[in-house]
């Protein structure tokens, strides 16, 4: 490919935020050896200030500090701090650099600072879940407030990308005179990986991992706990992550009196989390809604088998390799764990398959499909110019 001078924005990179965070990081590791590409990278801190730090020889990451309260929970005061903050480095950057093109993770808000800019410069918007209508309890009104103006930057945008066919349908239903590709989420298949066959054990260990907000349903995975324990089953169940609900969780377990049986963690540093994933038997999720799940995919190459509730395109990763309960309740998560715990050899019959199926899914060619989606859209760019 000839050189490509990239800007990427994202107003949440790790430590802040959750999947897309992680993935956009990802995604970078993946084009540090490209010596095609320059990249600059403008997001956020949790602290005030701004601040650059090397990624690679090419990769630079720029962060425009906020005032965060939490690393996994934006408040609506902190969305407008940043972009008030962004706008001005964004603009200067633009003066200062000659730019191809401009990539922004999330439709809004990032995607509010190079649609402004769209007489200058293409933009590729990476849709993630959040940034979709659709049915999130706590975004219902801001969906409603801001839906003509995401539907005026997806329509500037030379192309939008969602990370599975399933938010490409909420997206669709969104907005039908649009095309979006699809690039799913990719997993470091070398970093999580199964430990080997697991003997039987009386006590079924249980995970979740991820952001704790609402769309995660995380109370009906409590209960589906406490059901299992009064029907006499040995339940360990670890739920991984921080977020606006871990409060209302902690009291929850502790009022159902399920603290000897179930741990909340908090926030837990990356390097530890695949070492949790190898000493569990099942990934349990209650999600109400996904872009496509970091966590499922990391669970996967971990050799877990699943159990979830039947979100949009949740039959993008689970066939063979899990249980997608279509009604999302405590009594039908637990019959579906139920199944597993009961039937030694179907469960590790689904662990093979949730590595093998996991290895389709990887970060190369997650990263070759954008170049792909880069030169097209210069391509056309070039093409329109007098």
């Amino acid at each position: 490919m000839s050189r490509l001078n990239l800007l990427m924005l994202n107003y949440e990179f790790p430590p802040i935020g959750g999947g897309a965070a992680n993935a956009h990081l990802c995604l970078l590791k993946q084009y540090t050896n490209h010596d095609e590409l320059k990249i600059d990278v403008l997001t956020s801190a949790p602290q005030p200030g701004f601040a650059s730090e090397s990624l690679s020889e090419k990769i630079t990451i720029y962060k425009v500090g906020v005032h965060k309260k939490q690393l996994h929970y934006w408040r609506k005061i902190e969305i407008i701090e940043w972009l008030l903050r962004a706008d001005f480095h964004y603009r200067k950057m633009l003066r200062q650099k000659n730019y191809d093109l401009v990539h922004a993770f999330f439709g809004f808000p990032t995607g509010w600072l190079c649609y402004r800019t769209a007489n200058r410069l293409p933009y590729v918007i990476s849709l993630r879940g959040s940034d979709v209508p659709g049915q999130h309890a706590r975004l219902a009104v801001d969906y409603k407030l801001l839906g003509p103006l995401f539907k005026r930057i997806w329509k500037k945008a030379s192309a939008l990308v969602a990370c599975s066919e399933g938010l490409k349908t909420r997206a669709l239903r969104f907005l039908p005179s649009v095309t979006i590709d699809v690039i799913p989420n990719g997993v470091d298949s070398e970093r999580f990986f199964p430990l080997g066959k697991k003997l039987p054990s009386d006590e079924l260990k249980l995970i979740t991992v991820g952001r704790l907000s609402v769309t995660k349903r995380i109370e009906i995975l409590i209960d589906a706990v406490d059901i299992l324990i009064k029907q006499g089953y040995k339940v360990r169940f670890l739920i991984i992550g921080g977020g606006a609900a871990e409060d209302s969780l902690r009291r929850s377990i502790t009022e159902k009196n399920l603290t000897p049986f179930i741990e909340l963690t908090g926030r837990m540093e990356p390097e530890r989390v695949p070492d949790f994933y190898r000493s569990s038997d099942i990934y349990v999720s209650a999600t109400m809604q996904e872009g496509m799940s970091n966590a499922m995919l990391e669970a996967m190459a971990s050799g877990l088998p699943i159990v979830t509730t039947n979100y949009e395109g949740a039959e993008e990763l689970i066939a063979n390799n899990g249980i997608i309960v279509e009604q999302a309740g405590a009594e039908q998560i637990a019959e579906a764990i139920k199944q597993l715990a009961d039937d030694y050899n179907r469960r590790e019959q689904l662990s093979i398959e949730a590595r093998k199926r996991a290895e389709q899914f990887t970060w190369k060619k997650v990263a070759d499909k954008y170049l792909e989606c880069y030169q097209e859209v210069l391509k056309v760019s070039i093409g329109s110019k007098p």
